[in-house]
C-alpha cells in the first residue's frame, strides 16, 4: 500500500478506513478488532473518526476494540474531527445542532477523544465543518497548545473552501496538512471550485469522503448513474477489472493530487476492493472518459 507523507511527523496509507458507521455495524469489540487487524494486514493503517460519529459513540467503540491489543496503536494513524455539536441524549445541554470552534471546545473535544480512543495522542485533528462564527485566533491558540502538549501531531480541516482554508492558515505558525472533502465520480464540485488546485498549490494531499457517492451509484438508476455504469464497464473491460467500485476508487487514486479515499464499509471484501484498486493503472484517456461521462458531455 502506498503511503502519503503529509508532514515530517505523519504519513498515511493512501486508502483510509472510515469509522463513521461503526456503531451501525453492531460488532462486538472482538469483531471490531478483527476488522482493524485485517485493515492493517492490507496496509490500511489510517483510521478516520469524528467526535460525533455514531451519536458520540464510535470513538469509544474503537477504543474498546483497541484495548484487546494495545500494541496495534503503534502501527496506525488516528484521525479525528471536532467542531459540530449535535442534539443528543448524551449531550442534553445542546438545544440545537450548531458549530463550535472555540478554543475551549476544541481542547475539551480532543481530551475526550484521547480518552475514548485510549491513546495519548491524535495523529491528525480536523475542524469538521467551516464555522461562520469562527474566531481563527482561538482556533490557532487551541491548535498551538495541543501541538505543544503533544496531544495532537498535525492539523487540518474538512469541507473547507479555498478562501476558508487560506483564511485559517494565515493565523497559524505551521501548515494545515489536509482538507477532507466530498469528491467522487458522482461529485465533481471540487474539481471546479479551486479546492483541488489549492491542495496541489500547497502540496497537501486531500482526503475524499463518500468516494463512491454515498452508495447511491449502486442503488439509483438515474440517467447519469446509468451512463457512468456503462462507461465503467467499457473502461473495466480495457483494464481487465470487473468491479465498478474498484474503478471508482482507481479514478480518484489516478489523480495527481494524491487523493486519499476514505472507505465507509465494515465489510472486509469491500475494504479489500479499495485496497486492490491501488494496483490499477488508469490512463489519462480512460480517466477523462469517466470524467466526461459524469459531466454528460465532452470537454470544451
Amino acid at each position: 500500500m502506498k503511503t502519503i507523507q503529509l508532514s515530517e511527523k505523519v504519513k498515511f496509507s493512501q486508502i483510509i478506513q472510515g469509522l463513521w458507521r461503526l456503531a451501525d455495524w453492531k460488532q462486538t469489540s472482538k469483531e471490531s478488532l478483527h476488522l482493524i487487524e485485517e485493515c492493517l494486514e492490507m496496509g490500511i493503517t489510517s483510521f478516520d473518526h469524528a467526535d460525533i460519529y455514531g451519536d458520540y459513540s464510535c470513538e469509544a467503540l474503537f477504543g474498546e476494540a483497541l484495548k484487546l491489543n494495545p500494541s496495534l496503536r503503534d502501527s496506525m494513524q488516528l484521525i479525528t474531527k471536532c467542531g459540530i455539536k449535535l442534539i443528543s441524549s448524551k449531550r442534553p445541554e445542546h438545544s440545537i445542532k450548531y458549530y463550535d470552534t472555540s478554543k475551549e471546545h476544541i481542547q475539551n473535544s480532543v481530551q475526550q477523544s484521547l480518552k475514548n480512543l485510549g491513546t495519548d495522542h491524535i495523529d491528525l485533528l480536523l475542524i469538521h465543518r467551516p464555522d461562520p462564527f469562527m474566531n481563527p485566533s482561538e482556533v490557532a491558540e487551541a491548535f498551538s497548545k495541543l501541538r505543544e502538549e503533544g496531544k495532537v501531531l498535525e492539523f487540518g480541516v474538512s469541507n473547507f473552501l479555498p478562501s476558508q482554508f487560506k483564511m485559517l492558515s494565515t493565523y497559524l505558525d505551521f501548515p494545515l496538512i489536509t482538507n477532507q472533502i466530498e469528491v467522487s465520480v458522482l461529485n465533481l464540485e471540487q474539481f471546479h471550485n479551486g479546492t483541488l488546485e489549492l491542495c496541489q498549490e500547497r502540496q497537501i494531499a486531500p482526503m475524499a469522503w463518500s468516494p463512491l457517492g454515498g452508495g447511491s451509484f449502486f442503488t439509483e438508476h438515474s440517467e447519469k448513474n446509468n451512463r457512468i455504469r456503462q462507461t465503467l464497464k467499457e473502461v473495466g473491460e480495457e483494464l481487465g477489472v470487473s468491479s465498478p467500485d474498484q474503478l471508482l476508487y482507481a479514478w480518484l487514486l489516478a489523480h495527481p493530487a494524491q487523493i486519499m479515499p476514505i472507505v465507509g464499509s465494515g465489510k472486509i471484501e469491500r475494504i479489500r476492493h479499495a485496497a486492490e484498486a491501488t494496483k490499477i493503472k488508469m490512463s489519462r484517456e480512460q480517466w477523462f472518459k469517466i470524467y466526461c461521462s459524469s459531466l454528460g458531455h465532452e470537454v470544451a
